[in-house]
């Protein structure tokens, strides 16, 4: 608050006590921001009303028929991009503002019926037959273009996630961990073709000067996938381990630069922790490859290992969030 910076001009003899009282009172009368408050509230309203109808959807089918289902779905999305062409600003290739504070929840909404659209009628209808990708790919290129002609990072989101649907991998990084079968060689060479691609779209987008407030969006679902589907690799290919893991330790680096180029202490967090578990997999393994497996030496040594080990991450971690910051 400013009020510390004019006490110590008070304490100093610089400004008066009267001055310093008409100071105090102006930062008592500064307003209460609740934007993300409210922005909060509207996305989660967003989300109870696709959950809230397709609950009534499920529970009354019988009684409302799929084609009027169809029908409404289709006229929500529709209503809703209708709404967003007629009030979005110019198009321009640099970053810019929603005309209203409901613009960005309308478009949401459209995005999320339209994919609803395609969905049911694949679900009830097979339109698209075996083709699954199609029924992926077709709400892909919707969203790709309405993220960018309506300028929202948060459609982009939807249409990466959707790519990444379609070349067979569930992006957010708990899904891949805990749905996906890494055991499958195609799948984990996928999602490290597709992590590289969306960490060069990203460096693409920035120097081409195309929307480069998308860089984040591209580089952090690269960085995941990236990460993810190495360490898969070293898990899986057991012969080959050590050169995924000087692969991760590449990564590492890269991302470290990248820290250090951005001052971003985000990146400098996700290369450490999973530069953590590509290390303390490597030590695990080498420490019981040496020793009998009965052995409680080994034992001893992994535990005293992951005690000093996370202590010199969290240290790690502090002195790299000070030096970015003094940077």
């Amino acid at each position: 608050m400013q009020t510390t910076f004019f006490g110590k001009l008070h304490a100093q003899g610089i400004i008066s006590d009267a001055s310093f009282t008409k100071i105090k009172q102006q930062e008592d009368k500064q307003l209460l921001s609740v934007h993300w408050e409210l922005k909060t509230l509207l996305y989660l309203g967003i989300l109870l009303l696709t959950t809230g109808l397709g609950i009534i959807v499920y529970k009354n089918i019988d009684t409302i028929g799929h084609q009027a289902i169809l029908v409404f779905i289709a006229l929500l999305s529709a209503g809703s991009f209708y709404y967003c062409i007629k009030t979005k600003p110019p198009f321009s290739l640099n970053k810019t503002e929603a005309p209203n504070l409901f613009f960005d929840y309308v478009l949401v909404l459209g995005c999320l019926s339209f994919i609803s659209f395609i969905g049911y009628l694949q679900f009830q209808y097979h339109v698209f037959g075996t083709r699954y990708g199609l029924a992926s790919f077709i709400p892909l290129i919707v969203l790709f273009f309405s993220a960018y002609y309506f300028d929202h990072p948060g459609i982009l989101s939807l249409a990466i996630t959707n790519l990444a649907a379609w070349a067979g991998i569930a992006v957010t990084p708990t899904r891949i961990l805990a749905e996906n079968d890494f055991n499958s060689n195609s799948i984990i060479f996928t999602g490290l073709l597709l992590g590289v691609l969306l960490i060069l779209a990203g460096l693409a987008t920035q120097k081409k000067q195309i929307k480069k407030h998308f860089e984040f969006t591209y580089s952090n679902f690269g960085t995941h996938i990236l990460f993810i589907s190495c360490l898969a690799a070293m898990f899986n290919f057991d012969a080959t381990y050590l050169l995924w893991f000087l692969l991760l330790l590449g990564l590492s680096l890269f991302f470290y630069l990248k820290a250090q180029a951005e001052k971003s202490f985000y990146y400098m967090l996700l290369l450490t922790l999973y530069g953590y578990i590509g290390v303390g997999y490597v030590v695990i393994r080498l420490l019981f490859f040496t020793s009998n497996n009965s052995d409680m030496g080994a034992i001893y040594i992994a535990l005293l290992y992951f005690i000093a080990s996370a202590i010199g991450m969290v240290v790690f971690l502090i002195r790299m969030n000070k030096k970015l910051k003094a940077v």
